[in-house]
């Protein structure tokens, strides 16, 4: 996940937040990335950007999967000192931005973002630009928190696992403030539609869409996946130049 840039640099922040992220039954690891995964496809020989890559554990991945070339773009330093460390002399790595960053045309066949695309303030504008820097049918694929998700908070407000979810003003699309773990994000909420919307307006022809529907082999914990099971936490899309 890629937040504001400042969010990290506190270190308990930064090892409690890798701790959870990268343990084996979060929800990244048992649910967005399974999905993504499958929509994502065969990368050998596939130049890519990914857009918020974190600590790059996922970049790595990709290279020892064969693509032929990893792009990085991350805001946070110390997120890109441990990239850094995750690829040591393998792919590229660069400090920015999602919006800021200058995208060069017609560069890559892939383009990946690991829910960090709820933290753009314009959307538009990245779907634009994620457009210009694909090759000629290129391919996006990227996950989101789900609407359902972004849109209240409302649920979380005491820092506590939620026993149900509040679903309320889902049509207002405005940034939301939003807990996580002892702090606080902004998170960018729109529905569905306006995500499909932006990608139509941008050039984009549509390919897939998941939501992380919770598979049982991912969860030794069956109280976790029953809770898992409850409301959609991802929304995973692909789409093609």
């Amino acid at each position: 996940m890629a937040i504001e840039k400042d969010f990290y640099e506190d270190e308990k922040t930064l090892q409690d937040y890798l701790a959870f992220r990268h343990s084996p039954e979060s929800p990244n690891e048992a649910i967005e990335k399974p999905a993504f995964l499958e929509l994502l496809g065969s990368v050998k020989n596939k130049t890519i950007l990914d857009l918020g890559c974190g600590d790059a554990k996922f970049g790595l991945e990709l290279l020892e999967g064969g693509c032929a070339s990893y792009t990085g773009i991350e805001p946070s330093t110390k997120m890109l000192e441990l990239a850094k460390q995750t690829l040591s002399t393998k792919g590229s790595l660069e400090q920015s931005t999602i919006e800021a960053w200058t995208y060069p045309p017609e560069r890559f066949d892939v383009v990946i973002s690991r829910l960090a695309l709820h933290y753009v303030k314009d959307l538009d504008e990245a779907f634009r630009n994620i457009y210009k820097t694909l090759k000629a049918d290129g391919r996006f694929v990227f996950s989101m928190m789900h609407p359902v998700m972004t849109c209240c908070d409302k649920s979380r407000e005491n820092n506590e696992k939620r026993t149900s979810w509040i679903v309320d003003n889902y049509f207002l699309e405005a940034p939301r403030k939003v807990r996580l773990q002892n702090d606080y994000v902004t998170q960018y909420h729109r529905t569905l539609e306006s995500i499909l919307i932006s990608l139509q307006n941008a050039g984009f022809v549509f390919e897939g869409l998941r939501e992380g529907c919770p598979k049982a082999e991912k969860f030794e914990d069956k109280a976790l996946l029953e809770r898992r099971m409850r409301i959609p936490l991802f929304l995973i899309l692909s789409a093609r130049k």
